[in-house]
């Protein structure tokens, strides 16, 4: 029964393939919209604001008639500057961070129809053109996830294992001295679920490496390629930058207060096993305290904000 139900909902299918094409080329789309609107002087608030209504506008205009297919977001915008690694995505009640010439910005964001997840992410230095080219070890360090990335979506292919992708993107960074950032994974995407059990980890230690599983490319498999590299240490870590950015688990747990059980059922209904952001909820300070509670008993996995050391330079591919 669960092969039927994995092949009906993989690319074997014509009308799976039309829906991650229609979510891809939304999401390609919307890159470029937010990409327009990274320069100097603009808020990063108001870029994630921008982008995370784009992707469910446009999300919306699709399958009208089908009123029980669930879409739209699959991951929040996020616009994570210089040596911060990934998931920042502010609140409103955070103080503005204004980008400025020369910031290295990462940008990511997804989106999903009917389940059926795309996600994407670019790099960009404000201020760069044709003119005023990239140099130094910004340079170095996109030019690095880049070609990481090209090796990557060319070693991603049926009969090949995981660890092939891992030790082809450690030897590009290596080779302009960077680093791919320690323990980040690529993982397979599924009908409602963005990290499938299949995954490709970057710069694994040697306690990492024994516990990641092995596993082989298989024909139909579909996969969110994440390529972190950095100029620093390869090691992404907290500081005191508040996590906005959740996913529920699929796990069971009686939640004591009611505040809790409130925000885990409006999550459960809107945004099901996908990530998203405490920006989207009407009451912030009431979102903040139902989710630390379903934190707590592991009903909800936080995607915390990592930075590298500082004066370094980060590149999201």
């Amino acid at each position: 029964m669960a092969d039927k139900e994995d092949t009906e909902n993989s690319p074997a299918q014509d009308l799976v393939v039309t829906k991650y094409k229609m979510v891809g080329d939304m999401v390609n789309g919307i890159l470029k919209l937010v990409i327009g609107e990274c320069k100097a002087g603009k808020s990063v608030i108001q870029i994630c604001k921008f982008g995370d209504e784009l992707l469910l506008e446009e999300t919306s205009k699709v399958f009208k008639k089908d009123k029980e297919m669930k879409k739209g977001l699959a991951f929040p915008t996020c616009i994570s500057v210089n040596n911060c690694v990934c998931h920042f995505s502010p609140l409103e009640s955070e103080p503005e961070i204004l980008l400025k010439d020369g910031d290295v910005v990462k940008i990511d964001l997804g989106a999903h129809v009917d389940g059926f997840i795309a996600v994407v992410a670019h790099t960009l230095v404000i201020g760069s053109s044709v003119e005023n080219k990239v140099k130094g070890r910004k340079a170095d360090v996109c030019l690095a996830a880049h070609l990481a990335s090209e090796a990557a979506l060319r070693l991603v292919k049926p009969g090949n294992i995981n660890y092939t992708v891992t030790d082809a993107i450690q030897k590009v960074a290596e080779s302009f001295k960077c680093k791919p950032v320690e323990g980040m994974l690529s993982h397979q995407l599924k009908k409602h679920v963005i990290d499938g059990e299949k995954a490709i980890i970057l710069n694994p230690t040697d306690a990492q490496r024994k516990d990641h599983e092995k596993c082989e490319f298989e024909v139909h498999d579909v996969y969110a390629i994440d390529i972190l590299v950095s100029t620093g240490e390869g090691k992404g870590k907290e500081v005191d930058t508040r996590t906005t950015i959740y996913k529920k688990k699929d796990a069971i747990y009686q939640l004591k207060m009611r505040v809790s059980r409130q925000i885990f059922s409006e999550v459960d209904k809107k945004y099901g096993l996908m990530p998203f952001t405490v920006r989207l909820f009407e009451d912030e300070k009431k979102a903040k305290m139902g989710l630390m509670e379903c934190v707590k008993h592991e009903l909800m996995q936080p995607y915390n904000v990592l930075f590298e050391k500082e004066g370094s330079f980060s590149k999201f591919s």
